[in-house]
């Protein structure tokens, strides 16, 4: 292993906030590898299958578009933790550092509010979803098998930003 002064400064900060987070942040990597690679060979499946029949598979789109929320949800987890969520550095990184720490602070404690709150919303959705019976436009399956994620997936950015507020709170 490299020490951390050898590596490249976004493999430092990387490593860096690795250590510091009690849940490993490789679960947010390995599942943006693993949507990617649902994403690319769906998409070149169905570019196949249109070349060859003319055809096309009806439920690539409906598919492909789920994967593509749940990919910006997990990136918006792996973001928070990481702390490179969008701001303005002009506020952000300017100024004492008891300022900085603070406005890191209001921030990480606004996305939690912000995911905690769309979390508990969206239970809603999914039982309604649940409970009326909708079906998918594209494929028919059931609604819920779509929208269930998206709580689950927001309880998780949630808990990194949580974390991330915890961290920035012991920093001296």
């Amino acid at each position: 292993m490299t020490p951390l002064h050898e590596q490249a400064p976004a493999q430092v900060a990387t490593a860096e906030t690795d250590e510091q987070t009690a849940v490993p942040l490789k679960i947010e990597d390995w599942l943006t590898v693993i949507v990617m690679g649902l994403l690319s060979l769906i998409t070149f499946a169905n570019v196949l299958v249109r070349y060859f029949t003319d055809q096309s598979f009806a439920w690539t789109e409906e598919f492909s578009v789920f994967l593509m929320i749940v990919l910006a949800l997990v990136a918006g987890s792996a973001s928070v933790a990481r702390n490179r969520q969008i701001r303005i550095e002009y506020f952000a990184d300017s100024g004492p550092e008891k300022r900085q720490r603070a406005l890191a602070r209001f921030g990480a404690l606004m996305v939690f509010v912000l995911f905690a709150l769309i979390a508990v919303l969206s239970v809603r959705v999914v039982w309604d979803d649940f409970r009326f019976g909708e079906t998918s436009p594209g494929i028919g399956v059931p609604q819920w098998w779509y929208t269930i994620w998206l709580p689950v997936l927001s309880v998780a950015i949630a808990g990194r930003a949580l974390g991330l507020f915890i961290r920035r709170g012991r920093q001296p």
